[in-house]
């Protein structure tokens, strides 16, 4: 066979110009044992596609994808409704945890200052001072909104 003919059909194959039939001679070339020692390097090449052709997947190939497909059956496990409400008592209890920390945490930043710190007061700013009554246990609600109220009217005049 000629040699220029292989080597232009090599260039050609390079440039992906071949067709499947000069392919195919190329293959058949490079399978025979007269190939040239400077072609030698390109001999693997078409070995190998040979070579890989003739690979099979094999007889039990379909046994062998269906075992690693198919996969176990699991049973279904049962959820009571405690079970299912399992996640929201526990977000329950960390928003309780949460909240009774930011009490305590309130409580003790502020338990330096001689101020008073009712029910009422948690989460507001304190100002006032403590007061305690001296006695007069029957004092009532109105009495002491008219007294600060009269408190409030002394300062006003005392500014102008």
């Amino acid at each position: 066979m000629d040699f220029k003919y292989i080597e232009q059909l090599l260039e050609r194959y390079w440039q992906c110009e071949t067709s499947l039939e000069e392919e195919a001679q190329l293959r058949t070339f490079f399978n025979g044992s007269d190939v040239p020692e400077h072609l030698l390097r390109y001999k693997d090449l078409f070995v190998y596609q040979q070579l890989q052709q003739e690979v099979g997947l094999g007889e039990d190939f379909d046994a062998r994808v269906l075992a690693e497909v198919e996969t176990p059956v699991v049973k279904a496990k049962r959820l009571t409704l405690t079970a299912r409400f399992v996640p929201l008592f526990k977000a329950a209890a960390v928003v309780a945890v949460v909240l009774s920390l930011g009490n305590v945490m309130q409580h003790s930043f502020y338990s330096d200052v001689k101020e008073v710190a009712a029910a009422d007061t948690i989460g507001k700013q304190i100002t006032a001072p403590s007061v305690a009554l001296s006695g007069d246990i029957t004092i009532t609600h109105e009495q002491q909104i008219l007294d600060s109220l009269q408190r409030v009217d002394k300062k006003v005049e005392l500014k102008k």
